[in-house]
């Protein structure tokens, strides 16, 4: 069996990008007092999440986000963590002034950059900000298979992870920002969807929103590949939620159609194999 130990820093994001780097390197210390392996921040943490955190159109920081990025890999390096950081890149035909990408950096326990992934799926909110990303990548972090999906693409388009899975991915990782309006009604919507991610492909499912104190729309939360709840955070609380998995739990059983796997899932040991092994659909 294998085990890896994942930490969820739900922490405040403001729209000063000094105030979020001294977050930042606070939460990569704590987690790695607390010997987590794969860090994982919310949606934007870097910059702020922009129309609501930040203003739509700010400059783009680049020379701030690279080297803050620098500081969080060697840490990353030194610590032998690896970390997915909510962050944004610069669009190429307008670096400063043009619309970013909304991304998530994935930085290796080596310390290496080893990609980026782009919010590919808008809001129309987000698409007052942000240039939207056209693939999904997937990255071996601690020698698991990850992928990433951001916010609203991993909530409402299940073939976003579906995609990560079917390149292998055990775990999705899910950097989130519901937090600045007054929506409670989304909460259950929100839990229900985390839910239904990782159950529907049999993998782990970790999201993690960020905290304000008046509005959080949804808990982060580690979801187990039964679809159960493995961990989560409380609402409107600062928290670095750490949690051990065992991550060969993640058969991808349903994703993959696998018919023993599939009544693992399902059955449990409630069901002998030759009650359904005899059926003329299998």
């Amino acid at each position: 069996m294998r085990y890896l130990t994942i930490g969820l820093a739900q922490c405040r994001q403001t729209n000063d990008f000094e105030k979020n780097a001294q977050t930042i390197l606070e939460y990569v210390e704590a987690a790695a007092e607390q010997k987590v392996q794969i860090l994982c921040f919310p949606e934007a943490q870097t910059v702020g999440y922009r129309a609501d955190v930040t203003k739509a159109n700010a400059p783009v920081p680049i020379s701030k986000l690279e080297s803050l990025h620098a500081k969080v890999s060697d840490r990353c390096r030194d610590v032998r963590m690896a970390c997915i950081l909510g962050t944004e890149t610069p669009n190429t035909s307008d670096p400063v002034h043009g619309k970013p990408y909304n991304s998530a950096l994935v930085i290796s326990e080596r310390g290496e950059i080893l990609g980026v992934h782009h919010k590919n799926r808008l809001t129309p909110l987000d698409a007052v900000a942000y240039t939207p990303g056209t693939t999904f990548e997937t990255f071996d972090l601690h020698g698991v298979h990850v992928g990433v999906v951001i916010c609203f693409e991993g909530f409402r388009f299940p073939e976003t992870t579906r995609e990560c899975v079917g390149r292998g991915a055990q775990i999705v990782f899910h950097p989130q920002n519901n937090t600045t309006r007054p929506m409670d009604w989304k909460i259950p919507i929100h839990h229900a969807m985390i839910t239904t991610r990782a159950a529907e492909n049999t993998i782990w499912f970790a999201s993690c929103n960020c905290c304000y104190p008046d509005y959080q729309n949804c808990c982060s939360m580690v979801v187990a590949p039964d679809g159960q709840t493995h961990a989560q955070a409380p609402l409107k609380q600062e928290k670095l939620l750490v949690t051990e998995i065992e991550i060969d739990r993640a058969t991808r059983a349903m994703f993959k159609f696998e018919v023993d796997g599939c009544a693992e899932v399902l059955f449990a040991d409630t069901i002998k194999p030759e009650e359904y092994r005899s059926s003329p659909v299998i």
